[in-house]
């Protein structure tokens, strides 16, 4: 499916909208906000099975997975701010130190126009969690989704049409040179969700008009397995973590430490967990995991595998890569050494390499001299152990003896730190990521 790209006169006609209309929506209040959130939530659950249908058409996901992604935690998300934006919209009174019969207060006001730069692995839910917080504070915004996931970019603009004026949301279609275009544009903060790579580009452009960003991009994200820890759970909810999406998640862990005598353990247990979840007939139901997003990913991971291989990794499960649909069937490589590829770069699909140690401060020690990665997983039974490896080193978010419950709670800020990302989103934070923190301050007249 292609789409035509927009003319640059056509973005700038809708951006200069946008402008001349900003303020306006600064200055609606609550209620307004709300309704406008109520009618994207509407148009949304009547449109569930379009943007399935358009997810499917676009990638090979299973429905349940699109189901949970694309649908309910967008619904989940904007009812957390419809029910919370009187809350967060209200002035945080201050006491002045001075003068403490004045006043003084912080205003959460609108940035402006925002631009919403999506991506392809979970390309509706990373535009509309955005959204609904771009609304919340006040702002106009233009979404540009991932050229990569078409059908998925229709359904949005046919989403966003319903529900908004062009000159408050629009939706532009088209290939890169699209996003290109807008960076041009002087908007007041943009939001990206993507690589590193890309992710410094978007600042860049941004630099130039001094406009405010957020980054949320990616990394290595370590795992740590503690001794004494419960091994048999960690294999399960890896094989879970890496089946979710195919691996194509930035929170996905990226690269494993385990101690020598659990090593066995672990690779027998994350067999079991695949074999259980997808192969149930014999073969690989392909209906339970994703492919890998196109051709060029695939290259790049296959590239990966066959460096580690080449330079003396194991294959301990998994190893099948099927180039004509683009699967990769769960694979764990041990024997790994820092010199590989599949140890510097993020791997993006279901493949998890695993490294042993024999001190923790040596896992510390290694992690301390790598770019800072979104997700750090440590999984101990000692709380003297945990607090050390909080002590020592720095991600974007941390979940101990889990995966992923740093970022599903949407009371926690979610974000990366340099490498990683830069600044936060989720619930209040996504409110705030998109609103400015005003100080107003108000001298009362004096005592007659």
């Amino acid at each position: 499916m292609t789409v035509e790209n927009p003319s640059q006169a056509e973005i700038a006609r809708v951006f200069a909208l946008q402008q001349a209309n900003q303020w306006n929506v600064k200055a609606t209040g609550v209620e307004e906000r709300k309704a406008k959130l109520a009618k994207l939530k509407a148009s949304i659950e009547a449109h569930a099975d379009d943007i399935v249908a358009a997810v499917l058409k676009d990638t090979r996901k299973p429905e349940s997975e699109i189901r949970v992604t694309e649908v309910l935690n967008i619904l989940g998300n904007i009812q957390l701010n419809i029910d919370s934006l009187d809350e967060w919209m209200a002035p945080t009174m201050v006491t002045p130190t001075r003068v403490q019969t004045d006043k003084a207060m912080i205003v959460y006001e609108a940035r402006g126009v925002c631009l919403i730069l999506g991506p392809w692995n979970f390309p509706l839910g990373l535009v509309f969690g955005p959204l609904a917080a771009a609304v919340a504070a006040g702002n106009c915004c233009i979404l540009k989704l991932t050229d990569l996931c078409p059908n998925v970019a229709k359904i949005a603009k046919v989403i966003v049409d319903e529900v908004f004026e062009e000159n408050e949301v629009a939706v532009f279609e088209g290939d890169v040179s699209v996003a290109e275009a807008l960076l041009e544009l002087p908007f007041n903060h943009i939001f990206f969700t993507g690589s590193t790579r890309v992710g410094k580009i978007v600042m860049a452009a941004a630099a130039k008009h001094l406009a405010t960003v957020t980054l949320e991009l990616g990394g290595k994200s370590p795992v740590i397995i503690d001794e004494g820890a419960d091994i048999d759970a960690i294999a399960a909810a890896l094989a879970g973590a890496k089946q979710f999406n195919g691996g194509q998640a930035c929170i996905c862990p990226d690269y494993v430490f385990v101690k020598e005598q659990d090593k066995a353990k672990l690779v027998d247990g994350f067999r079991a967990n695949v074999e259980k979840n997808l192969y149930a007939g014999g073969a690989i139901d392909k209906s339970a995991i994703a492919q890998v997003v196109n051709e060029g990913n695939f290259a790049r991971v296959k590239g990966m595998v066959d460096d580690a291989i080449a330079q003396g990794a194991t294959v301990a499960v998994g190893g099948t890569l099927e180039a004509d649909d683009l699967t990769i069937h769960p694979t764990m490589l041990t024997d790994v050494t820092p010199q590989m590829k599949i140890l510097q770069d993020e791997i993006f699909a279901p493949v998890l390499p695993v490294m042993t140690y024999d001190t923790l401060d040596q896992v510390i020690e290694y992690i301390e001299e790598r770019d800072k990665p979104l997700a750090l997983y440590v999984f101990s039974p000692s709380q003297e152990n945990i607090d050390k490896v909080l002590a020592r080193t720095s991600s974007g978010g941390v979940t101990v003896n889990g995966v992923f419950s740093h970022y599903l709670e949407n009371r926690l800020p979610f974000g990366g730190v340099n490498g990683s990302g830069m600044g936060s989103y989720h619930g209040y934070f996504g409110f705030k990521a998109f609103s400015h923190e005003r100080a107003v301050y108000i001298h009362q007249p004096a005592a007659a």
